[in-house]
């Protein structure tokens, strides 16, 4: 190299063919994100670049495995004035516009994580290469914040993969693997990882012509076409969120139809609608969630030894759930059950999960080889985890944990996945009862995120639960044993006051309706026959005493009837074809009744867990119930949204409930110190 310059965000370096080098390394972090230093420092970059122009730029990571992970979030709460935030936003157009207008060739050499602002980052250059990977590491996830992209994204990414794409990467959030965003347009091609400089140097060279949108995506462009494109994406877009809920996605599809990504226009309009939405309560919200979501994976007491091979006993849905993700974060599992053909059905689940997530067929291969039938259970004695996954009986726990203490190592973790009985009762069949932690997962295992790490005084293995929580991708949340723990305990209420309201005549459809209108997932009804309605009875009784909510009698009926939800084809609902049959709008009655009985069972049960001590703080019980039952990210957490009407309103509409339905609905205690 002839000559380098070196910020503290960024080296630049020209070398003796006068290309130019351009790396980004943001120090004391593992993973780049564009902050304002950041972006400030580009600028000075770029008017270097603009100065003494070099033969070609080519722009990359100093950190391995990484590009740039998008802006710094930690910026977004001090952006409260809508001003300044059009300003920072058009200061970074200003700098990514004059990057895309160098007048030479520009690569961007793609390495592992590259999402919004490090996207939007790549966008702005004239080629995109990646190493090859089936990794799902591209993306603009904005929208899960309650924004957009605001460096260019809403613009360029229409411009090179058309609207139709585009709108699908922004709309969803989702993210892509290098091989898809191949075949999207969204990198120039995908090389071996050793190779990338010899690469970068041969497109400086060849000047191949660059990608961009179809010859359809250019007609639906069109300003008359885009009112009509833009309708059908509002209706995709309200099928699944609603514009008062998530104004995000709506603002996408607005700024195209006014704009149709059009650089003279578009670019300050994103700006503008960029600054509205970061004033949102939406966004400010998802913000929170995200740093929920960051506080659980930096739980500190976590240092422990990797595990390498898992053992886990019970191979029904949950069990063998449980394995193939264990084996999906590159684990050896042995999966025992009573009988082959239990753990046979559960391989054949773990199958099509592989497929579904690696792609690559020698990766799905090496998978199922790593997912290992075992009646006997002869991978217990060299297991580094042992999880016990059986059905929710105290005896059978107790009986399967004095053996698996006679035969495991003595350094091994042992753990339960029980969902309801207290630790401490299923410990005391072992000598040495401290080596006992709970691992509660939630199901679907693939898709929820959470593990309550259930512990008790006598807990010595805390950090190796931790540790594993984290080393196979979940988030873990510490909590006291306690029947039900955080999450069920919470549920609990929600779902008996849903059940409850069936009694009296309610339509199931209409109180359904109600907790989706809120912001839930799913409606408490069909939760509780997707769940299962024998395993919303045991829990239920597990909870009756502490919650003091004694079991509708219409459950037990139910169950008497063979009524079991989904998995029995009736319940609540009948089922056809696993979707259930539900009655069209016609109840009118007070839908925001329905409404308060729900949500203030759940946020009235959270704070009592609170004053218990369950969990730390508001923010743990807020990081538990969304991570581990969905509930609505955008209003931040049940305690949020709870603080968010005032202690005062919540015991008016506790007291106001409690005189028309009992005392179920009695103020919690903590709800009369908020204030104090």
């Amino acid at each position: 190299m002839s000559d380098s310059k070196t910020w503290r965000n960024w080296r630049l370096s020209i070398d003796d063919e006068n290309l130019a080098w351009l790396s980004i390394d943001v120090p004391d972090t593992g993973t780049n994100t564009l902050s304002r230093d950041v972006i400030e420092e580009l600028e000075e970059v770029v008017q270097q670049l603009q100065a003494a122009p070099p033969a070609g730029l080519i722009l990359s990571s100093g950190k391995a495995g990484s590009f740039v992970a998008g802006a710094d979030i930690n910026e977004f709460p001090k952006l409260s004035d809508r001003s300044e935030a059009v300003g920072l936003i058009k200061r970074g157009h200003a700098v990514f516009n004059a990057l895309s207008e160098l007048p030479y060739p520009t690569i961007a050499c793609l390495d592992g994580t590259t999402l919004g602002g490090g996207l939007e980052l790549a966008l702005a250059c004239d080629y995109r290469m990646m190493a090859e990977s089936y990794q799902r590491c591209l993306g603009l996830p904005e929208v899960q914040l309650g924004i957009h992209p605001g460096l260019g994204g809403t613009v360029r990414a229409v411009q090179l993969l058309g609207v139709r794409k585009a709108m699908d990467l922004m709309l969803t959030g989702r993210s892509l693997s290098p091989v898809e965003a191949l075949k999207a347009g969204l990198v120039d091609a995908l090389i071996p990882p050793a190779n990338w400089r010899d690469a970068a140097v041969a497109i400086v060279r060849d000047r191949p012509p660059k990608n961009g949108a179809g010859i359809l995506d250019q007609i639906l462009n069109l300003g008359l076409l885009r009112g009509l494109m833009a309708g059908v994406l509002r209706k995709q877009v309200a099928a699944k969120a609603r514009p008062d809920h998530y104004p995000a996605p709506y603002a996408i599809i607005d700024l195209w139809r006014r704009c149709g990504a059009n650089p003279k226009t578009g670019f300050d309009a994103e700006a503008e609608s960029f600054a509205d939405l970061l004033q949102t309560e939406t966004s400010r919200n998802l913000v929170r969630v995200f740093f929920l979501q960051d506080g659980l994976k930096r739980e500190p007491e976590a240092v422990a030894p990797d595990a390498a091979k898992v053992h886990v006993i019970g191979a029904g849905v949950m069990g063998g759930d449980i394995a193939a993700w264990c084996v999906l974060q590159g684990l050896s599992v042995t999966l025992q059950d009573r009988e082959l053909q239990y753990i046979e059905h559960a391989l054949e689940r773990a199958a099509v999960l592989f497929e579904k997530r690696l792609r690559d067929p020698e990766k799905v291969s090496d998978a199922k080889a790593r997912m290992v039938a075992d009646v006997d259970g002869n991978g217990v004695a060299d297991a580094d985890v042992v999880i016990e996954a059986i059905f929710e009986n105290l005896e059978a726990k107790q009986q399967l944990f004095t053996d698996l203490e006679a035969t495991a190592r003595p350094e091994a973790l042992l753990v339960s996945n029980t969902s309801s009985i207290p630790l401490e009762q299923i410990a005391t069949a072992l000598q040495e009862p401290s080596r006992l932690a709970g691992l509660h997962f939630f199901n679907p295992v693939a898709k929820m995120p959470l593990i309550e790490i259930i512990y008790t005084d006598a807990t010595a293995t805390m950090p190796a639960a931790i540790s594993f929580a984290r080393q196979i991708g979940k988030l873990p949340l510490r909590c006291k044993s306690s029947p039900g723990f955080l999450v069920n305990r919470v549920l609990g209420p929600y779902l008996d006051e849903a059940m409850r309201m069936v009694e009296e005549g309610i339509p199931p459809e209409a109180i359904d309706r109600a907790a989706v209108g809120f912001g839930m997932p799913m409606g408490p009804v069909e939760l509780a026959d997707t769940v299962g309605l024998d395993i919303a009875l045991h829990v239920a009784e597990g909870l009756a005493e502490i919650t003091g909510r004694a079991v509708p009698d219409k459950l037990h009926k139910m169950i008497e009837d063979g009524q079991l939800g989904r998995k029995s084809g009736r319940g609540f609902y009948n089922y056809r074809d696993g979707r259930p049959e539900k009655a069209k709008n016609s109840y009118g009655g007070d839908t925001e009744l329905i409404t308060d009985r729900l949500v203030m069972a759940l946020i009235n049960e959270a704070q009592r867990c609170l004053d218990e001590g369950l969990v730390a703080s508001v923010d743990a019980v807020d990081a538990g119930v969304i991570f581990g039952t969905g509930f609505a990210p955008f209003r931040g957490g049940p305690l949020h949204y709870a603080r968010s009407l005032g202690a005062a309103t919540v015991i008016a509409k506790l007291d106001t409930l409690s005189q028309r339905f009992g005392g179920r609905f009695t103020p919690a205690e903590g709800w009369r110190k908020i204030d104090e």
